[in-house]
């Protein structure tokens, strides 16, 4: 009678000791990546994940003429290049289109907006935005800034589109990991990590320093340009700009904190509004600040506050050595343009002084430039009064151009003076912006009136000049 409850109790441990086993086989195939003694799925896989349907590839294109050389095909010596260059006809033209290639984010899926480096879209005619699901769209060119280079790009799509969370990189600590997600020479999404290996780097492009950026040890190749930086959570804290070419392992991104007051102007304006403090600022010479009884190095003499101006409010004065912007310290001119392009008008500033061997705090309310003080900062900037190109100045001066504005009295003592500028020639163009009228260049010069100089293009007697013009 004792039997059949045995068979019972084996057959009992039998379920029992399968179970188990049943439970973690189901569990390994139905998710592989928890197979073996650690788990694959880690929190840069979820990271790029979350991220990765945001990131689009940015193609640019761009025709160029080439004058073709009809025999280069036979492998002749680059000598007769210059042989047709002089001999034929000027006509014989190649054309072809010149494609380049960028990242970019989308930060606002319901408008499009599309966050990306400057120098990515700035020489193209046509460009094309292509997702991560093979979607592509066109997209129009919302602002762009060469100075911080960054750029908004606009695209519209009748479906949603993916957007990417903003982090914050004020808190970004040295050593913390990272990730960039990009589309290097044109492969679409590569992924690279590393960490924040140093703040507040400044870099030198082509024809000017820029300040403040993250410096990391990810790889970030070329087309990797303006795709985003993130932290170990997927939030964007950066944006890929820069490659050291003298150096392996070390790249730079803009910190999101820059480019979010940028991207806000951008989408408003079109450009970069830099707010009115109305200060001029001069490095500090070692003889000044020891007069002074300056105790640190870093500083910044005031030359001169502008009447009336947010500045002269918060009682600041000619001769006070600023020190420091926002907290930021100052070394240079460079570095206090950086610190005021963070904010935007209506911002309050935190501004610390020295006077009078004591530190001082001034709190700047800062505010819109006002228009009709541009003729007068012109005047004070590069020493010079213009006019709209009318047909009595072009028969009094014999002026020939035909886009422009005319200088019709100019400062004796300015550089413009100095190296022959008269009154009669023309402005065509101060640094990147064309001079068609007087709105053009004062626009020009509100824009341009912290930067250390600008290119001016005089014309006189139907020849143009470039001349660099220190401010």
């Amino acid at each position: 009678m004792t039997e059949p409850p045995a068979r019972v109790n084996r057959i009992s441990t039998g379920r029992f000791l399968l179970c188990p086993l049943m439970v973690i086989l189901l569990a390994v195939f139905a998710n592989p990546c928890t197979a073996g003694p650690y788990p694959r799925e880690n929190a840069v896989v979820r990271a790029v994940r979350k991220v990765g349907p945001a990131v689009v590839n940015i193609s640019s294109q761009q025709e160029v003429q080439a004058r073709a050389n009809p025999f280069s095909r036979f492998g002749m010596d680059p000598f007769f290049d210059s042989f047709f260059r002089d001999f034929f006809e000027p006509g014989l033209q190649r054309r072809y289109q010149r494609t380049s290639l960028g990242s970019g984010v989308i930060i606002s899926g319901d408008r499009g907006f599309i966050l990306t480096n400057a120098h990515v879209i700035s020489k193209g005619a046509t460009i094309t935005v292509v997702l991560q699901d093979e979607r592509e769209f066109p997209a129009r060119v919302v602002g762009a800034d060469q100075d911080s280079d960054l750029a908004v790009l606009r695209i519209e799509s009748d479906q949603p589109l993916p957007s990417i969370e903003m982090g914050d990189s004020e808190d970004l600590m040295i050593g913390e990991t990272i990730i960039a997600i990009g589309n290097p020479f044109g492969f679409s999404h590569t992924v690279t990590t590393g960490v924040i290996s140093a703040l507040h780097r400044s870099i030198r492009s082509e024809d000017q320093v820029l300040h403040d950026f993250i410096q990391t040890d990810a790889s970030i190749n070329p087309g990797n340009s303006g795709g985003p930086l993130l932290n170990i959570n997927g939030e964007l804290i950066g944006i890929n700009t820069a490659i050291y070419a003298k150096a392996q392992g070390i790249g730079f991104a803009i910190p999101i904190n820059t480019a979010r007051r940028i991207v806000s102007d951008l989408i408003r304006h079109g450009e970069v509004v830099l707010p009115w403090i109305g200060l001029q600022v001069q490095e500090l010479e070692q003889r000044v600040a020891a007069y002074m009884n300056l105790e640190e190095k870093n500083g910044l003499l005031v030359r001169s506050v502008e009447p009336r101006s947010p500045a002269e409010s918060a009682d600041v004065r000619v001769g006070d050595v600023l020190l420091s912007v926002g907290g930021r310290p100052l070394l240079s001119r460079a570095d206090y343009t950086a610190a005021v392009r963070r904010y935007e008008a209506g911002d309050r500033i935190e501004m610390t002084l020295w006077r009078k061997g004591r530190r001082q705090t001034a709190l700047v309310s800062a505010a819109e430039y006002p228009r009709q003080r541009a003729a007068a900062l012109a005047f004070r900037l590069l020493g010079v009064q213009v006019s709209p190109l009318t047909e009595s100045l072009r028969s009094r001066y014999d002026i020939r151009g035909r886009e422009g504005v005319v200088i019709f009295r100019i400062d004796p003592d300015s550089y413009l003076a100095q190296i022959g500028a008269a009154p009669g020639d023309l402005i065509q163009q101060i640094d990147d912006i064309a001079v068609a009228a007087v709105d053009d260049f004062e626009k020009a010069v509100v824009k341009y009136r912290l930067k250390s100089s600008v290119v001016v293009r005089l014309q006189r007697a139907g020849q143009g000049y470039y001349i660099t013009v220190r401010l």
